[in-house]
């Protein structure tokens, strides 16, 4: 049997418009977070097609990292940071009158640190 013989596929979409080049590089310096994939991902919301590929190759070309550097925090240490608000909550069951159960969560301290949820002062009694 005859083998089969394909053209060559020429998948190249040409030069990349200037206007979509300005655009990544707009997005890239007023997001210093994103990577490439979130600006792709940006830029095809509105209908701009373009590959994740060229992005990065756009910014690369700019001297712009296209994968930001990542925080170094650890898991362990992210835990540590929310203990303090995960301590001043209680997980508690509410019953309505109809005896229906539903859970929810309920204060059971305040937070001593300068970060998170502050005890509200009532300024009727306060000094007057």
């Amino acid at each position: 049997s005859p083998k089969r013989r394909y053209a060559a596929c020429s998948c190249s979409y040409g030069p990349t418009v200037r206007s979509i080049r300005l655009l990544i590089l707009r997005l890239a310096g007023e997001n210093p977070s994103w990577g490439y994939r979130r600006i792709h991902g940006e830029l095809t919301t509105p209908g701009i097609k373009v590959a994740a590929s060229t992005v990065w190759e756009i910014l690369k070309a700019e001297g712009i990292e296209p994968t930001p550097g990542r925080a170094t925090t650890t898991w362990t240490a992210f835990l540590r940071s929310l203990a303090d608000v995960l301590l001043v909550t209680d997980f508690i069951e509410i019953v309505t009158l109809t005896g229906r159960r539903t859970a929810g969560t309920c204060p059971v301290g305040t937070r001593t640190s300068g970060r998170g949820p502050r005890r509200r002062r009532d300024h009727r009694t306060a000094g007057g």
